[in-house]
C-alpha cells in the first residue's frame, strides 16, 4: 500500500509536464536524438492513463463500500454518489458493477444491491414496488402515496396485486417501467393528498376512494373494523382531510 501510494504521489508530480516534454522534443532534436525523450514521453503517456484508471476503479470502490454499509435490498440512484465523480463517471461506474454482478438495474437510472436466496435456491430477489417507489420519490425530493387497486391491496382489502401500480406524488406524473413488463406510474395530485399526520390514515382515505362509497362489502367492512381497531385512533385533523362519507363510516366503524 505505502508502495503503491507513493507511486500514484511521484505520478502525479510528473503528469502535468507530459506536455511540455512533447513541445521540447518537437522543437529541439531530431528524430535520431530523440530516443531518449520519445521513452519519456511514453512513460508519462502510460502514467496517465494509470491515474485515470485509478481514479475510476477508487469510484467503483466507494459506491460498491456506500451500498454495502446500507445493506442488502437498498435500492438507489446514481444521484447519491454525485460526491464520487462527475454524472458520467458514476454512471459508468454504476455499468460496470452491473457487468460484474455487484448489484442490478431494476429501471432506467434505478439500481439495486440485491439480496439473494440460498436456503431455495431462488438467486437473487428483486426489489418491491415500494422500495423502488421510494427511491425515486426520494430523488426527486417528492413525497408519495400508494393509490387504485394498489393502495387497497396495501390496506389489506384486496388479495390481487395489479401487475401495474399507482402512486399518488407532489412530483411530476411519469411512468416507470420495470422487469417483466411491470412499471410504477406517478401521478400528480393536490397538496391536500398529502398533508396527513398519519401515514395510515393517509393510505386508508385513497384505498377508499378507490373502493368507492357503494362497493364497500360486509367482508371488506369486517376487515377495515378490525384494522382500524389495530392502529392509534385516527386524528380529528386527519379526518377532516377526508370525504365526508369516508369520515361517517370509520366513525361508525369506531363506535361499533
Amino acid at each position: 500500500m505505502y508502495l503503491h501510494n507513493t507511486l500514484l504521489s511521484v505520478l502525479g508530480d510528473i503528469r502535468p509536464y507530459g506536455i511540455h516534454v512533447m513541445r521540447f522534443l518537437n522543437k529541439s532534436y531530431s528524430r535520431k536524438k530523440n530516443v531518449f525523450f520519445e521513452f519519456v514521453a511514453k512513460i508519462l503517456y502510460f502514467c496517465d492513463k494509470f491515474l485515470r484508471y485509478n481514479n475510476m476503479q477508487s469510484i467503483d470502490d466507494k459506491i460498491l463500500e456506500s451500498v454495502r454499509k446500507c445493506g442488502r435490498g437498498t435500492v438507489f440512484t446514481p444521484s447519491r454518489f454525485s460526491q464520487y465523480g462527475t454524472a458520467v463517471a458514476v454512471q459508468k461506474a454504476l455499468e460496470r458493477l452491473t457487468d460484474e454482478g455487484r448489484i442490478i438495474r431494476v429501471a432506467r437510472g434505478i439500481y439495486c444491491y440485491p439480496k439473494t436466496d440460498t436456503d431455495l435456491g431462488l438467486g437473487v430477489i428483486y426489489p418491491g414496488f415500494d422500495e423502488i417507489a421510494q427511491a425515486i420519490a426520494k430523488r426527486d425530493k417528492a413525497q408519495i402515496v400508494p393509490a387504485g387497486a394498489y393502495a387497497v391491496n396495501k390496506l389489506g382489502l384486496s388479495t390481487q396485486v395489479p401487475m401495474n401500480v399507482v402512486f399518488l406524488t407532489s412530483g411530476e406524473s411519469r411512468k416507470v417501467v420495470i422487469r417483466n413488463g411491470r412499471g410504477i406510474l406517478f401521478k400528480h395530485a393536490a397538496p391536500r393528498n398529502f398533508a396527513f399526520e398519519n401515514s395510515f390514515a393517509q393510505l386508508l382515505s385513497v384505498a377508499l376512494k378507490e373502493i368507492g362509497k357503494d362497493n364497500l362489502d360486509s367482508e371488506q367492512k369486517n376487515t377495515l373494523k378490525r384494522i382500524l381497531h389495530e392502529q392509534p385512533r385516527i386524528s380529528e385533523k386527519d379526518l377532516s382531510l377526508m370525504t365526508v362519507w369516508i369520515r361517517k363510516l370509520i366513525n361508525k366503524l369506531y363506535d361499533e
